[in-house]
């Protein structure tokens, strides 16, 4: 195995950088400090939080008697004066004494990137989607299995031009997806140079998404795979945006040697040192999302292919976003925005497909018995606020003019909205449910409605939860969810 590491692009977007220093070099005075934002009140409250152990529900209940202040300003509500002035006070009056922060740190200036990047959450903290629940959903539903076959349907609808069919999947999870769709891709044109980019931040999923790739590189020997941790206005042209991120990224080439899987998975396993070092993540002080610390691209490719895969090899300051299939599986909290899904994720893809290329967006739809299990615990909780239209519409909008170079499909119901379901053996639920089935249940329940932490540990004090996920198992005979699908496709020139 041949392995070449460098640092640093040749190719990086300086404008916010050059534009902050022209005003001081042109003597303008700086600009008034404007109101603090909702994110920076989020990023006060969390940190609060945090530091005391205090859920977010307790927080609003003791500051304005509302326990669901901070999750409506998450939802994007906005905030009154009276209530930001009664949120400073008890921050100001019961801040930790270890915080070094001032008192109406509010209207202090937020963190930048970097620091964002290199805030590391505090011991006990989990990121939104943990392992824990992650990892029992995607082994007792079928998701992953019913995502992939509907992606693979988009493949008759592919016209690839040479040199390379090129897939870009934003949010790769543990690979189960991804690889399903590479055997089908393999299955439709085997022998097509495959050019394939998986953006991923945590660690863990990298890990088990690389195992899975060794099969793939066997089969289908003509792959450049290609895994970064950028940001999705980033990742398609594996490019950081800002200078302090490019001058700290690591671009890792690896040439995997022989023609065995067995030797390709054991090449790949070696590379867990270099992923236990570099490819850790931080918390955003802002949104609490995970944010990378240091920018990381990782090739490889086969030795006894290298000649071939050359041109379509990608190469710091020499990329191309011209994807002709973007997979856009679950790649947004539920409960964000519509503006937030569509101008920070979805439109950046879209605007990475070449002439011809198709993204296909997949998320969760509700009206299922999971939602049900939800709403009986928490009634009146609808998480899936936004349907494929809304965001189609958004996205329109945060195109402009540039969308006429595109299509828009939501097609019908009956062919959008598909079911996935919780494996369950069939006489499981007929007679007395088993504890591990109905944790299963309520679990999966949680994850895709993406309940946070702090309001599960209001509810599972007793067991009305267990009851709730009882009845609703009986009541339909087992458990499943929906997810609905949309496409947008790029306008093949004319010719």
């Amino acid at each position: 195995m041949r392995i070449e590491e460098s640092q640093g692009s040749s190719q990086v977007s300086s404008q916010g950088s050059s534009q902050g220093s022209t005003g001081q070099q042109n003597g303008h005075a700086p600009p008034a400090k404007s109101a603090p934002t909702a994110e920076q009140i989020l990023g006060e409250i969390r940190d609060y939080c945090r530091q005391t152990r205090t859920a977010e529900s307790t927080f609003g209940r003791l500051v304005v008697n509302d326990g669901k202040l901070v999750s409506r300003l998450r939802d994007g509500a906005r905030i009154t004066t009276g209530t930001l002035d009664k949120v400073r006070a008890y921050l100001a009056e019961h801040r930790p004494e270890s915080d070094g922060a001032p008192a109406n740190s509010l209207s202090a200036k937020p963190l930048n990137d970097t620091a964002a990047a290199n805030a590391v959450a505090p011991p006990g903290f989990r990121f939104f989607d943990n392992r824990q629940k992650y990892l029992l959903f995607v082994s007792t539903c079928s998701e992953k299995t019913e995502v992939g076959n509907r992606i693979s349907l988009e493949l008759g609808n592919l016209q690839p031009a040479p040199p390379a069919l090129r897939i870009f999947d934003a949010g790769v999870g543990d690979g189960t997806v991804l690889s399903r769709v590479m055997r089908a891709v393999h299955a439709r044109f085997p022998t097509m140079p495959l050019y394939v980019v998986a953006k991923e931040i945590s660690y863990e999923d990298v890990r088990l998404m690389l195992e899975k790739m060794a099969d793939r590189l066997f089969e289908h020997p003509a792959t450049v795979l290609v895994v970064t941790n950028l940001y999705y206005a980033e990742a398609p042209w594996l490019t950081p945006r800002s200078v302090t991120s490019a001058q700290g990224l690591i671009w890792k080439d690896v040439t995997l040697s022989g023609n065995t899987a067995h030797g390709f998975a054991e090449q790949i396993g070696e590379l867990e040192s270099f992923l236990a070092v570099n490819w850790r993540a931080g918390i955003s002080p802002t949104t609490g999302n995970p944010v990378y610390q240091r920018p990381v691209i990782l090739t490889l490719r086969r030795e006894d292919h290298s000649f071939l895969l050359d041109p379509i090899m990608p190469r710091p300051g020499r990329v191309m976003a011209d994807y002709d299939l973007v997979i856009a599986s679950q790649p947004y909290r539920a409960r964000a925005s519509v503006e937030f899904k569509a101008s920070k994720v979805v439109t950046p893809l879209v605007k990475a497909l070449r002439p011809g290329g198709r993204l296909i967006g997949i998320h969760s739809h509700g009206k299922d018995p999971g939602i049900e299990i939800i709403d009986q615990v928490w009634p009146g909780d609808d998480p899936f606020k936004t349907d494929r239209y809304a965001i189609l519409r958004q996205v329109k909008h945060e195109l402009g003019a540039a969308a006429r170079h595109y299509n828009f499909n939501a097609s019908s119901d009956a062919r959008s909205i598909f079911r996935y379901q919780m494996h369950t053996l069939p006489d499981e639920v007929s007679g007395p449910i088993g504890t591990s089935t109905l944790f299963a249940a309520w679990n999966a329940a949680i994850y895709v409605a993406q309940i946070e932490d702090n309001r599960l540990s209001e509810v599972v004090r007793d067991g009305r939860y267990l009851e709730a996920t009882d009845r609703v198992l009986k009541k339909h005979g087992g458990l499943w969810f929906n997810d609905e699908t949309y496409v947008i496709s790029r306008r093949r020139a004319p010719a």
